[in-house]
């Protein structure tokens, strides 16, 4: 029998019960890939990091969701980061090393920004569909979209879809009887981030983010920061002008709201940002 301890933390949050959950084991040596994927769904949140000693890194991190691994993955950085903050005292900059390569994370009190895995230009591919039968899928029409859905990956491939309004994003309703047509990630995922920029606000951006489930069905996530970047990659794959800085809300649908702070650097790097707020401890014995 060995003991485990772990954490619970909520990244992108603004309220204690507001941000997107993460349970973090604070070091994973001794479990293999297999009960890895157990308590990942045996805690049943979005994703489960395990911390592990790295060479190249303060730390190695691998993330699962209920039903796979990821190579990487936003929210998980951040909430892990701030765990091994806490573990090693390492001061406020430090880097992680994810299967998708050495991610840099700083902080600022609370707030936590990483810097996407990405290298010269983020690869883009099209989706496959007519831009009228994505929308379709979406409960939206092709009238709702400012460009064409796209592929995006600078860390890990999610599927973006600009539309011309946040109404249209509030509308957004996935039919989840015609899930046989979504086109699929690299990981076989299929998702959807739909996100409109507020002309009544500048500077701020409202998303969501909708993959399938296990077993069927589509759920939503409240804060996913992978997404983000790729926004980030998005602004950068349709030439918009550098720096750029936007403020992402999220979540608003399942009541869990988040706020991401995505910046594009004239050098083209892409950071997303937000706080993180530990909720709990606790151990499993195995």
């Amino acid at each position: 029998m060995a003991t485990y301890a772990f954490r619970v933390v909520n990244v992108f949050a603004e309220s204690t019960f507001g941000g997107n959950p993460l349970c973090v084991f604070e070091d994973a040596r001794g479990l293999d890939d297999a009960t890895m994927q157990a308590l990942a769904l045996q805690f049943n949140l979005s994703e489960t990091t395990f911390v592990l000693p790295s060479d190249r890194a303060t730390a190695a991190v691998r993330i699962f969701t209920t039903g796979y691994e990821m190579r990487f993955a936003g929210h998980p950085t951040l909430g892990t980061a701030d765990v091994v903050r806490d573990l090693v005292e390492t001061g406020d900059s430090l880097s992680l090393e994810f299967k998708a390569g050495v991610v840099p994370v700083t902080a600022v009190d609370d707030r936590w920004t990483f810097t996407a895995p990405h290298e010269g230009a983020p690869r883009t591919a099209p989706t496959g569909l007519a831009d009228a039968d994505m929308a379709s899928l979406l409960g939206l029409s092709a009238n709702d979209l400012i460009g064409s859905p796209i592929w995006v990956d600078t860390g890990a491939d999610q599927l973006l879809v600009p539309v011309k309004t946040p109404e249209a994003v509030r509308r957004a309703a996935p039919d989840s009887s015609r899930l046989d047509q979504w086109p699929q990630s690299s990981l076989g995922r299929k998702t959807a981030y739909v996100f409109a920029f507020d002309p009544a606000q500048p500077g701020k951006v409202l998303a969501r983010y909708f993959f399938t489930k296990q077993g069927g069905g589509v759920a939503e996530d409240p804060g996913t920061g992978s997404a983000c970047a790729n926004l980030g990659g998005w602004l950068l794959a349709t030439g918009h002008a550098l720096p750029a800085a936007y403020e992402v809300d999220q979540g608003e649908f399942v009541d869990r709201r988040c706020r991401l702070d995505l910046t594009v650097t004239a050098e083209r790097a892409i950071r997303v940002g937000g706080r993180v707020i530990e909720i709990g401890r606790g151990t499993i014995t195995i």
